[in-house]
């Protein structure tokens, strides 16, 4: 029976052996198998990738003629071209975001993926605040698509620039000055300021400031230069040229000579540029006299 004991309790101490394999990791032999595994996990997921990148790249290449022919049926609803443009980015970039998507759930990044396109969680919050100037500006250009305060090719004033409307972006509108500058005012600031447009009326009105002296007849000189600016072709006869005297100088009348032209055919500038010649050449040809401001100079002496 002690026999018995000893013989058990031998058994109860036998723990169980525990297999200790060791791996020489600076061996060849160990490089080699990670780099067969490697090349195999790589052979696995390539053609998926491949094809993650195919689709990426082709819905780039087909955005901007699938959005073309996406947009056909608004030519029967607007003939706005900011409409147009604006409708055509839009589809655009939803098409390249889903192309975006596609490689992503490809790529096996499919929660990152979900989490893009659904904007939700710390990812979706970031984003909107990092993209919310981006937002606004493109909320602000379908809004401006939609109202048309102006259209490409006006000469428009906002926010205390003025130039000619060349281009309508999801981000900006940009203008091209009289100096020939590009000017690109962000569609929020467009948006929110008092737009001036000064070709929405093809009629524009000039004007050329003329000074006679005291000595001249007001009415002659007055006469003279509305049948001046009535030969004109560009001169329009609706509504009629103007001469009315503006103030009293010290040594001239001061005069204001208001006309009117299609902008659309003639530059306002222009026409006050020949008015001004014709003005010159005429009033030297019947004498009437068109003198400086009077300068009062004290000479001072010695007594």
């Amino acid at each position: 029976m002690l026999g018995t004991l000893k013989s058990s309790v031998v058994l109860d101490n036998t723990a169980p052996m525990t297999e200790v394999i060791t791996v020489d990791t600076l061996s060849w032999n160990y490089f080699y198998e990670q780099a067969v595994q490697l090349l195999h996990v790589t052979a696995q997921i390539l053609p998926t990738l491949l094809l993650g990148v195919i689709l990426l790249v082709l819905s780039y290449l087909i955005s901007g003629p699938l959005s073309r022919l996406l947009i056909k049926p608004i030519d029967y609803m607007t003939d706005s071209k900011l409409v147009h443009l604006v409708v055509r980015r839009s589809i655009s970039t939803l098409i390249i975001l889903f192309g975006v998507y596609l490689f992503l759930r490809l790529a096996g990044l499919t929660q990152f993926a979900v989490a893009i396109m659904s904007g939700t969680g710390l990812i979706g919050l970031i984003l909107g605040f990092a993209f919310r100037d981006i937002a606004e500006n493109f909320i602000a250009s379908l809004l401006l698509s939609v109202q048309r305060p102006f259209k490409i090719d006006d000469v428009i004033e906002v926010d205390g620039r003025l130039g000619i409307v060349k281009k309508v972006t999801a981000r900006a509108t940009t203008l091209v000055d009289y100096d020939g500058n590009h000017i690109q005012i962000p569609n929020a600031t467009v948006y929110k300021n008092t737009i001036k447009n000064l070709t929405a009326n093809p009629k524009m009105r000039g004007r050329v400031d003329i000074g006679i002296g005291y000595d001249n007849d007001i009415r002659s000189a007055q006469t003279l230069a509305l049948d001046i600016a009535n030969q004109q072709n560009a001169v329009l006869s609706d509504p009629p040229a103007q001469v009315l005297i503006k103030n009293l100088g010290s040594s001239t009348i001061n005069f204001v000579l208001y006309f009117w032209v299609n902008s659309e055919q003639h530059s306002p500038l222009k026409v006050a540029s020949q008015l001004m010649r014709e003005l010159v050449n005429e009033f030297t040809k019947q004498n009437i006299s068109m003198p400086d401001d009077a300068r009062e100079r004290i000479i001072l002496t010695d007594p």
